[in-house]
């Protein structure tokens, strides 16, 4: 596969490099390298386009929506060369990232001793770059499995504390990458039969910093998988390179390198994608449906054509089954498509796993306008996934925010395209992801069960809503961070914070992290909102400043604000606050909760220090306060 062969190639990428140095504006400079940063792009193209963002990255424009982000590179080998296509990719991914690469091969220094530059910038996420040639695990070939064991122990039991150290001093995220062989085999295919073989150790290291990790909530990054099928040595543990700049990847694969940590970066701040959004006729089955009907179609076995789209069924049904949610947008008969999926035995998706179905004959961007709405989510959420070029093209040129990937012409390398291209991310898996889907296709019935109703107070109570509210644990830390990070529309202040930063939050007494669980008649909406509060320097004692406030959109109209302040102020009472200060950030986005504060009985006040410009500032005084009227019942235990 070329390397990000799922984006779009640019008519021509070079030319409009040189238009845009033109542009004397920062900011529009920004903007245009923002754009172009979604074109496939070689090592020298990425380098332009960062020195076109530079300028503006340093105060980015709030109007374009980049999240920012500060990433400490410790590493054992050199990568510097790879910064422009972090930076790059981040781009393309909605962030500004600031990079801090440690001096080469001091990373045990950086995080054990003092190093002054780097407690100044405060990372909020720290990749360690580590390589195989760094501090190797030199045994005999004739070692035993016992010797090799206890020489992997050591040298994990060391990663970790320098993973521990980059939390405590500095609550970050912390990334590991995996090692990169970069010797040949001593024994060809024999060699994962010999204990103290260099690879079988490598191997075993890697697995044991797999298991470490899941058990420490590190990150990892697996460049060997990652970049597997990429070109010649996969860019990788060039010997050439090595000895020459000790690189251990190629300056040709950096685009790549950099669009696997832009993704992850991604996704600790919630910015990856959530919804597949499917075209039907030639994408999930061969033939047009209006056409050839349920029997004419190609799907399923005996024919390579029809096993090859059955793959692409059966890999967005798997990626439902992790949580994303599955959407259709196509341009068809609505009852005609949705036959298929009720009709025809070889299919791999049912009409269930669909939250949102459309299919008409109007234009595929309103369509698709459509189904964000329908499921409460941003455009920016969307994948489509379409075999028609001219159709991928104008959704591209018409919704800037959704995500279109190039697919080749064989649809069997449809699944493959669309896994490389990362746009699903993740940082977590709980069970709350795997229902996600779930709940959205719910959330279609209890809509369907509302509009079927007069009496919205009645609608609510046949509900049977039950509220529990849980401080954030181990079990809900992963899904409330993902939620903080995401969620912009119902969120107060959309402060971002890293798994580390909240499970800091929620182990200090005096503050309070909140995950709520909403649950009706129709089952479980899962972790739906995330309260964090704590005291500030601005307040005095006995205050709480409601640092963070989000809620699903699922919920919206349900009440759920006034039951979730009645929990606040119950738990505020128990540990003695009097008065709670909520603040309100306007963005672009979060428009809808303007009046939040107000309609739950809360006082404006004067802005506290240090806000910024446009922040509103609400008190509200527990001792005394009315009890709040909803229909739903509480947990509180």
């Amino acid at each position: 596969m070329e390397q990000l062969a799922w984006l779009p190639v640019h008519e021509d990428l070079g030319a409009a490099l040189s238009a845009a140095r033109r542009i004397a504006d920062p900011a529009e400079r920004l903007a245009r390298a923002m754009h172009l940063s979604g074109f496939r792009r070689d090592f020298t193209a990425t380098g332009r386009i960062e020195r076109l963002a530079e300028a503006g990255l340093a105060a980015p424009p709030a109007e374009l929506g980049l999240v920012p982000l500060r990433l400490a590179i410790l590493a054992s080998h050199t990568v510097d060369h790879l910064v422009p296509g972090i930076r790059v990719a981040g781009l393309h991914r909605g962030l500004a990232i600031s990079v801090h690469v440690a001096p080469y091969g001091n990373y045990r220094q950086a995080l054990l001793g003092e190093d002054p530059a780097l407690a100044e910038f405060a990372p909020q996420l720290v990749l360690l770059a580590l390589d195989a040639q760094d501090s190797p695990i030199a045994l005999p070939l004739g070692a035993s499995e016992a010797d090799v064991e206890q020489a992997v122990a050591a040298r994990v039991a060391e990663l970790r504390h320098l993973w521990r150290r980059a939390r405590e001093r500095f609550n970050a995220q912390v990334v590991q990458q995996l090692l990169v062989a970069t010797t040949p085999p001593l024994f060809g295919s024999y060699e994962a039969m010999v204990p103290a073989a260099p690879r079988t150790v490598l191997e075993r290291l890697n697995a044991a910093l797999r298991h470490a990790a899941r058990e420490d909530g590190v990150l990892l990054l697996d460049l060997a998988a990652q970049m597997a099928g990429q070109g010649p040595a996969d860019g990788l543990a060039d010997p050439v390179r090595w000895h020459q700049a000790k690189q251990l990847v190629s300056p040709v694969m950096a685009p790549l390198h950099g669009d696997l940590i832009a993704r992850i970066a991604g996704a600790v701040l919630g910015r990856a994608r959530k919804c597949l959004v499917l075209d039907l006729d030639n994408t999930l089955w061969g033939g047009v449906i209006g056409d050839d009907g349920i029997e004419g179609i190609k799907l399923g076995q005996g024919n390579p054509t029809g096993e090859a789209f059955l793959a692409v069924q059966r890999y967005a049904a798997q990626l439902g089954q992790r949580g994303i949610i599955l959407a259709v947008c196509s341009k068809n008969d609505m009852a005609v498509a949705e036959a298929v999926f009720e009709n025809h035995p070889e299919m791999a998706l049912r009409r269930g796993d669909i939250a949102a179905f459309v299919a008409n004959w109007s234009d595929k961007a309103g369509n698709l306008r459509q189904i964000a709405k329908q499921l409460n989510i941003g455009l920016d959420a969307l994948v489509f996934l379409d075999d028609n070029p001219a159709e991928r093209d104008i959704v591209r040129r018409e919704l800037p925010g959704v995500a279109v990937p190039e697919l080749p012409e064989d649809v069997a390398l449809y699944p493959a395209w669309l896994g490389a291209a990362g746009y699903f991310e993740t940082v977590g898996f709980t069970a709350d992801d795997a229902a996600r889907g779930r709940s959205y296709a719910l959330n279609a019935a209890r809509q369907a069960a509302l509009e079927q109703t007069t009496d919205l107070e009645s609608y609510l109570r046949s509900l049977e809503m039950v509220l529990t509210a849980r401080r954030i644990g181990p079990a809900e830390l992963p899904r409330a961070t993902q939620l903080i990070n995401k969620t912009n529309q119902f969120n107060l202040t959309t402060r971002r914070y890293t798994e580390a930063e909240v499970q800091a939050l929620a182990d200090d007494p005096a503050s309070l992290a909140l995950a709520l669980r909403l649950t009706d008649r129709f089952g479980d909406n899962g972790l739906i909102s995330v309260i964090l509060a704590r005291p500030d320097a601005s307040l005095r004692p006995g205050e709480w400043l409601i640092d963070t406030w989000l809620m699903s959109c699922r919920v919206l109209g349900r009440q759920v604000e006034a039951a979730t302040m009645q929990v606040l102020t119950t738990l505020a009472a128990q540990q003695g606050i009097h008065a709670l200060i909520g603040e309100y950030r306007p963005t672009a986005r979060n428009g809808m909760v303007a009046d939040h504060y107000s309609r739950l009985g809360f006082k404006p006040m004067a802005p506290l220090p240090d806000r910024p410009e446009g922040t509103l500032v609400w008190r509200y005084e527990t001792r005394g306060a009315t009890p709040f009227v909803h229909p739903i019942a509480l947990d509180l235990t």
